[in-house]
């Protein structure tokens, strides 16, 4: 792949149904970028988890209102970004997922995957909504 930038933006209706969408586009992103099956996978889960945390807890699946997903990669990095519209959240105070009272919860693992398997990953808040943004070093 040549050393240019390049960008895919994606809006979608806040529903669950909408992730294979995102994970398809993940995929074809990472087979772009000739990653390994293991960084593909990597980027399709953190991909899919932060839009599924942005549908279900940012904008509490309403359909009504939207996620905006932007990617952009080039050789060496892929950036992404996803936004909601809902009211934020305190990273300071999410609960610790490997802490014996939270093994056997269904959620609350989303940060904690997204900072394992990617780089850089950070918040910023608006009126507007949350964005998450993450990197990942191919």
């Amino acid at each position: 792949m040549k050393n240019t930038t390049q960008e895919i933006n994606i809006t979608i209706p806040s529903r669950l149904d909408e992730l294979h969408k995102i994970e398809r586009i993940s995929t074809k992103i990472g087979k772009k970028m000739h990653l390994s099956r293991d960084q593909q996978d990597n980027l399709s889960i953190a991909v899919t988890e932060a839009v599924g945390n942005a549908i279900v807890h940012g904008n509490k699946k309403d359909p009504k209102k939207i996620v905006k997903i932007r990617i952009r990669f080039k050789k060496g990095e892929i950036h992404v970004s996803v936004t909601d519209q809902g009211e934020g959240f305190d990273p300071d105070n999410l609960s610790n997922p490997l802490d014996p009272d939270n093994i056997l919860k269904e959620s609350g693992r989303g940060i904690f995957i997204l900072k394992t398997l990617m780089e850089d990953v950070r918040w910023s808040f608006s009126s507007k909504g949350t964005t998450i943004h993450f990197v990942m070093k191919t």
